[in-house]
């Protein structure tokens, strides 16, 4: 009698998703449509100074922990590690979380002194200091519409501006310069960012995706820090908000949702968890077992 040889489990589906204004708001960015009495119920999930910060719909915050649950959620943020921390997501904690739009690895909560050795090298290599660059940011800034100046886990720079009043023309300038010194510039909110080129979420993702063996990747963003990203992922989705949204970015497998606000962040994870078990369904019907079988979605620390 012939022995079947068992089917080699499914590799890992590895859902890696930006954080602020893709998946989770501020009340400013809620975008809320409607009759007050049929807004959707939210969860708060950042307090920040004794008050809350940061929102998800209710709807949004159990899609969410089904996906943290099966060990398949990565968050994705340009948050230090310490902004990240503030944010309570549903359900268990993530096993892999990037921070610093690339530049922290964490691992179980904790920062990986690896990873971060690698990306001090490659920003050592190929790009202006950072003091330089913070430099170039005080002294082009006007006072009339600049709030703050900050640096960001010894990594990269930002501002925080009065929208209103910032020149489009200094941002445009700001980039041309960056570009010569191996740096970029985002515009997100009330935040311009000057981040170095080799700063990027797709290269710390594909390190996670190396260390879990993941098979596929789905991603989410809404800023041009974000688009390196999507375009490395299997597929992705954008909301109908955003730098990317702005300047009508997409690409062939880059979903660009109408949905705007909060309720965009939802459509994101019921799209992202349809995937999922699509794919959890192939697998269990290809290795003959039941649907629920295919999708082992884990991950385990280096």
């Amino acid at each position: 009698m012939t022995s079947r040889t068992p089917a080699p489990a499914p590799a890992p589906v590895l859902v890696a998703s930006d954080l602020d204004r893709t998946l989770i708001y501020s009340t400013a960015a809620l975008a809320l449509t409607g009759p007050d009495e049929q807004a959707p119920r939210l969860l708060c999930v950042e307090v920040y100074e004794q008050r809350p910060l940061s929102y998800l719909t209710e709807a949004a915050a159990a899609l969410l922990a089904e996906l943290s649950a099966a060990g398949a959620f990565v968050p994705v943020t340009t948050r230090t590690p310490e902004q990240y921390a503030r944010v309570q997501l549903p359900g268990p904690p993530p096993e892999y979380a990037i921070c610093a739009n690339g530049g922290e690895l964490l691992v179980r909560g904790t920062p990986d002194p690896e990873w971060r050795a690698h990306v001090a090298g490659a920003l050592a290599a190929e790009c202006a200091p950072l003091a330089e660059v913070r430099e170039r940011l005080v002294r082009t800034a006007d006072p009339a519409w600049l709030l703050k100046e900050r640096t960001a886990a010894g990594l990269f720079a930002y501002l925080v501006v009065d929208r209103d009043r910032l020149p489009r023309q200094w941002v445009t300038d700001l980039a041309g310069w960056a570009a010569g010194h191996g740096w970029t510039v985002s515009l997100q909110g009330r935040k311009v960012y000057a981040v170095p080129a080799p700063l990027t979420k797709s290269a710390a993702v594909a390190e996670v995706v190396r260390r879990m063996g993941a098979g596929r990747v789905l991603a989410a963003g809404d800023s041009l820090l974000d688009a390196d990203l999507l375009l490395a992922a299997d597929r992705a989705w954008r909301p109908g908000h955003g730098e990317l949204a702005d300047e009508g970015w997409t690409a062939p497998h880059v979903t660009a949702l109408r949905t705007r606000g909060v309720a965009a962040g939802e459509e994101i994870l019921r799209a992202f968890t349809a995937e999922l078990s699509a794919a959890s369904g192939a697998d269990g019907g290809a290795r003959g077992g039941a649907a629920g079988e295919g999708l082992v979605v884990t991950g385990s620390a280096p």
